[in-house]
């Protein structure tokens, strides 16, 4: 169920004497001019520093929406020196020819810093090649959490949060004259390790120097930019508008859809199904109102964004609470909204699960032990599309090259294993997260670590929520002698573990 006991466990801990009054803008201008954040002061990268994070760009380090087919990939990496995660967006080479022009757009950009941003660290140009550096943000995007949850879906409480925090960060760049944002959608909120909703600063910059701002449907551009091919703070105001609409119905309706429904007062059909009875009428219709504003054919009669944060602040609250003071953060941690494990939870908290101690002791024999006794019931989906493409008689020989490194697995055959395996991950369009764990796995009995931890990490890629697969990379991290790396993501494995057994 939506709002369930750990929000009202939580709130039964402040006092009942706390009086309701609004968040003023001026409050959160003061909080976000005084944030102190640790993060490093923008810098050129080298190309081959870039390379090593990434595994040479390798395609198992893809975290874009679109994978290889989009037009700008971003890459996960880990910086050698001090592992820090990174996100790379690698810009087509024709996207910004001039590499001076590309350099002081970035430069300007990273001079922002704020907690509401996933914040640019940098960037390259080297040769054709123009990559922007960013924080990482480990818990994915909101298109991920609204659109196609596993557990449960999105809070209430976290969605105004989401809209309140977006707000901010807008209102922050637009104090800072970076006011334009490019292709605003849910894909450009993204959740730290602490799950908190941030703006992505790729959406700062274009995709290229002359190329579109919006790569979305047209139904959701701005009408304006149809016509000019010109992003206004206006236009990001429209976008604003659709993204709460994706907030208020867990859907990606068209604008125009739901203005008419707003228009015939049907907008309560607007609300997602899945809140009812866990949110207000009154904030969900102020919600409404304010996406028809922003809404608006014409620009001029939209609201701006300070206007916006005006209007939203005073929804950010629990039961009839409202927060007295930005300065003063005394919500539910957006973690336990949305039911994820602190990332600060260590393997010393958790107990580990026998494969994550194997792991963390790379004892290979027992680990081979546990993935053959686990066989393929992690495999949630898989089995039913291979089921039917078996039906359409395009997998059969695909599959009998799986039955063969299962067996050969079994038997303790890795190279065969190896072989097998690979045939089957590239004789069709089914991707296993099993199939890739035992290949891993196969990769250190045969003591090839580097392609051990690619493996464990496309499995992860596969199914994000998968504890085998960090403990895999674990596993592989010490064989290659990265302790603190494989201490931080054995720490992840057993999170996910801690998760689980809460469910």
């Amino acid at each position: 169920m939506m709002g369930g006991r750990c929000s009202n466990l939580c709130f039964c801990l402040w006092p009942s004497n706390i009086k309701s009054h609004a968040l003023y803008s001026s409050d959160i201008e003061k909080w976000a001019e005084n944030e102190q954040l640790n993060l490093p002061v923008f810098k050129e990268y080298g190309l081959e520093e870039l390379k090593a994070a990434t595994t040479n760009f390798s395609a198992n380090n893809i975290v874009s929406e679109h994978g290889e087919k989009a037009p700008n990939v971003v890459f996960k990496g880990r910086l050698n020196g001090n592992g820090r995660w990174i996100a790379i967006k690698r810009f087509q080479s024709s996207a910004w020819p001039d590499s001076r022009q590309f350099l002081d757009e970035a430069k300007t950009v990273g001079q922002l810093r704020s907690k509401r941003l996933a914040n640019l660290l940098g960037c390259c140009c080297e040769g054709d090649e123009r990559l922007l550096v960013a924080e990482f943000m480990h818990h994915e995007t909101l298109s991920k959490h609204l659109f196609h949850w596993d557990n449960r879906p999105l809070e209430w409480s976290m969605r105004l949060r989401v809209a309140l925090y977006l707000t901010q960060a807008l209102d922050y760049c637009s104090r800072k004259g970076r006011e334009l944002y490019h292709d605003l959608n849910s894909y450009r909120v993204l959740f730290d390790q602490d799950c908190e909703p941030r703006l992505s600063c790729f959406g700062l910059m274009k995709n290229s120097r002359d190329g579109k701002s919006y790569s979305t449907n047209l139904a959701f551009t701005p009408p304006e930019y149809l016509k000019t091919g010109k992003v206004t703070p206006e236009s990001v105001v429209y976008s604003f508008g659709a993204l709460l609409l994706d907030l208020l119905s867990g859907k990606h309706i068209p604008p125009s859809h739901a203005l008419d429904l707003i228009r015939g007062k049907n907008f309560l059909m607007l609300i997602d199904s899945c809140l009812e009875g866990h949110f207000s009428n009154d904030d969900g219709t102020k919600l409404v109102q304010l996406a028809s504003r922003c809404l608006q054919y014409e620009p001029h009669d939209r609201p701006n964004v300070k206007s916006l944060l005006t209007s939203i602040t005073p929804l950010q609250k629990e039961k009839d609470v409202i927060i007295p003071s930005v300065l003063e953060l005394m919500h539910v941690p957006s973690n336990v909204l949305m039911s994820i494990a602190h990332e600060t939870t260590s393997p010393a908290q958790v107990s580990l699960t026998p494969l994550g101690e194997a792991c963390s002791t790379c004892d290979l024999t027992a680990i081979h032990e546990i993935l053959e006794k686990a066989g393929y019931k992690e495999d949630e989906g898989i089995a039913n599309e291979l089921s039917f493409q078996m039906w359409a008689n395009q997998l059969q020989e695909t599959l009998n090259t799986r039955k063969s490194g299962d067996s050969a697995f079994r038997d303790k055959d890795f190279t065969t294993s190896i072989k097998c395996y690979t045939q089957f991950l590239e004789g069709g369009n089914v991707k296993s997260p099993t199939v890739l764990a035992r290949r891993s796995l196969c990769y250190l009995m045969s003591n090839k670590p580097q392609e051990a931890l690619a493996d464990a990490m496309q499995a992860q890629v596969q199914f994000s929520n998968w504890p085998t697969a960090f403990y895999l990379q674990a596993a592989a991290l010490f064989t290659l002698g990265m302790d603190s790396d494989a201490q931080e993501t054995l720490k992840d494995g057993s999170s996910l573990d801690f998760r689980r057994m809460r469910q």
